[in-house]
């Protein structure tokens, strides 16, 4: 029998989650739950009902996970917290600072529920946090360095779209060359902020608006791009609609560290990713662990759980037999 998945929400997070539920036939996607009018929600996939999210309570017998993907990053922590007491479910929430109050919250009410809790999955958080973790543990003695893109910051992308003045806009993050290259030489270097990443804006201005002055608000934003070397490039709509409309991202995670009695050889841990899609790839994770989350629940266990505390084999839908046949 397939396990009947859930969407909350329905944008451009839960359409890769559609997409990608097809390449997986032990999974069923059984509803999409919207706070918008359900009629206006139409799918890819016909015959999945539409519902209003007011009813998600009541159905807490017709699906085995909710996969949330709507949401902000301030109403997430509550839209899963809230789920969580009727389902398993699954978020992607990632403000990486306020992970642990997340936990607790979801991981009080999942145990009252006796369901299963899976925050914060993705690539970062999500394969990051486990490429970091793995790292650690192997090279003791060391530095990790992360970085993102280049690729759109859905965040800082806002960010600019809140200017006044602003009528469109997106930013891409961009690693820094050099430093790339001084931790791939594995010299261990100490990084600033403004070191490690450019940020370049795409802005299309309000006719009549003083684009100096968006220039210089966006560049002196604390806590998004003030401490950043920051470029703002003003662009027609036009181009904006033909050259800006893609969801690329990815990035690099480092461990840098030595083995020996005297520290005398270095060694390097590398993972990348580049992105085509970041929704769809994210998507694909969270359908990984949406599975574990299932089998989980089936074993009984119950509360809220991370990437780290998810054994691998549990993400795939190969038996364990095959994975030590194929993969180990």
């Amino acid at each position: 029998m397939a396990i009947r998945i859930g969407i909350v929400g329905y944008g451009n997070l839960a359409r890769g989650v559609e997409s990608e539920l097809r390449k997986n036939p032990d999974m069923k996607l059984c509803g999409v739950f919207t706070r918008r009018d359900p009629s206006s929600v139409t799918l890819r996939t016909e015959g999945v009902p539409v519902y209003s999210s007011s009813k998600i309570p009541e159905m807490k017998d017709d699906f085995d996970v909710l996969i949330i993907c709507g949401g902000s990053a301030t109403d997430l922590p509550e839209m899963t917290k809230e789920y969580a007491k009727y389902f398993n479910v699954i978020d992607s929430f990632d403000t990486h600072a306020k992970i642990p109050e997340h936990f607790a919250a979801v991981d009080a009410s999942a145990k009252s529920a006796n369901k299963v809790a899976v925050i914060s999955v993705g690539w970062d958080p999500g394969m990051f946090s486990l490429t970091r973790l793995y790292s650690n543990c192997i090279l003791t003695e060391g530095n990790d360095y992360t970085f993102w893109g280049k690729g759109v910051s859905q965040g800082h992308s806002d960010a600019i779209r809140r200017v006044p003045g602003v009528k469109n806009g997106k930013q891409y993050t961009i690693p820094v060359e050099s430093a790339l290259a001084a931790v791939r030489s594995g010299s261990n270097p100490e990084l600033t902020t403004r070191m490690k990443h450019t940020r370049e804006c795409f802005v299309v201005a309000e006719e009549g608006a003083d684009k100096a002055l968006i220039e210089k608000t966006i560049k002196e934003m604390p806590n998004y791009f003030s401490d950043y070397d920051t470029t703002v490039h003003f662009i027609s709509e036009e181009e904006f609609n033909r050259d800006h409309q893609g969801m690329a991202h990815g990035g690099f995670v480092f461990r840098s560290g030595t083995t020996g009695f005297d520290g005398e050889h270095k060694h390097v841990i590398e993972y990348s990713l580049k992105l085509d899609s970041n929704p769809e790839f994210t998507a694909s994770v969270l359908i990984a662990y949406a599975r574990a989350a299932y089998r989980l629940d089936q074993q009984g266990d119950s509360g809220c759980k991370t990437v780290f505390d998810i054994a691998p084999a549990l993400l795939s839908p190969l038996s364990g037999d095959e994975i030590r046949a194929h993969m180990l």
